[in-house]
């Protein structure tokens, strides 16, 4: 299923980029599945541009090479160009980390989780009632990583993202008020969460209250409201930009809620999911207000 929104040609995004390949993985059938993502990412990234007939390439490349040799290859790969989120479950965690306080990742620093389970504690969940970013477990500083961890239940809020940041596998066992808040990212400004995934989000997986672009790569949600929701009410709203390429969703509500008022983009490539809507407009407003639906996109 590939979806743009609004539709305004075609972008010729499907650019070879290097990808991360230092992962650790807890069991035989989650690095089969690893190594599948890594070769999608490999030979199927995207480098988004405003413009449809810009390309950045994120290397030198011969444009022979793109043009002869590259098609004929991602044709001989049809799974790595399809849904590539992780069915297996949550990896088995080597240990549990229980923190009375979040663990800051600045800026440019790369945190490796070890696939051990973090949390806030017994209790630390408090449905539904918003927190912010001294109730998460991880607080990433603009540029920081983090990779190979796996969020427990015992959290109010996950991971918080005080700029834009990039997520490898990172997987949330049971989501509490969001999974990832990415707050503060610029205009330009790339968020990258490749990999992992999400369970049990009544609301949402992704906030994204800052203004940058964000980038969901071969991620698996199950049990969810959305996947990825444009803040519809912040005091200052700004034009945001989703990328969802790769996705397995299943019983959930949206994959995507933008708002189209504002000039909100989604493109969704090589999704599958059973939700009724994969996006969903909104017309957003400025603080105190509750934005409301505007059709699908």
């Amino acid at each position: 299923m590939n979806l743009i929104y609004p539709p305004k040609g075609l972008y010729i995004s499907d650019l070879l980029r290097p990808s991360r390949t230092r992962f650790c993985c807890p069991s035989l059938t989650h690095t089969l599945s690893t190594l599948n993502q890594l070769l999608h990412s490999f030979f199927y990234f995207h480098f988004y541009s405003p413009s449809p007939t810009c390309v950045f390439y994120p290397f030198p490349i011969k444009m022979q090479f793109f043009k002869f040799g590259l098609v004929p290859l991602l044709a001989a790969l049809p799974g790595a160009l399809a849904c590539n989120g992780y069915t297996g479950g949550v990896p088995k965690a080597t240990g549990t980390v229980s923190s009375k306080s979040y663990i800051e990742i600045k800026s440019g620093q790369v945190f490796d989780g070890q696939w051990k389970r973090y949390d806030r504690g017994s209790g630390a969940c408090g449905g539904q009632s918003e927190g912010d970013y001294k109730d998460s477990v991880f607080y990433i500083q603009a540029g920081g990583t983090l990779k190979n961890a796996i969020i427990g239940k015992n959290q109010a809020e996950g991971v918080h993202c005080n700029g834009h940041c990039t997520l490898e596998f990172v997987w949330f066992e049971d989501v509490c008020e969001d999974a990832i808040s990415i707050k503060n990212d610029k205009a330009g400004k790339q968020t990258w969460i490749i990999g992992g995934g999400a369970y049990h989000a009544s609301d949402k997986v992704i906030q994204h209250n800052g203004c940058g672009t964000v980038n969901v790569i071969n991620y698996y949600v199950e049990d969810y409201g959305k996947l990825y929701r444009s803040c519809g009410n912040c005091k200052s709203q700004c034009k945001r930009t989703v990328n969802l390429e790769g996705i397995t969703a299943k019983n959930g509500g949206e994959l995507a809620g933008i708002n189209s008022n504002l000039g909100d983009r989604a493109t969704l490539k090589n999704v599958c999911a059973d939700a009724k809507t994969k996006c969903q407009k909104y017309n957003g407003c400025a603080g105190g207000c509750e934005p409301k639906k505007a059709g699908t996109c």
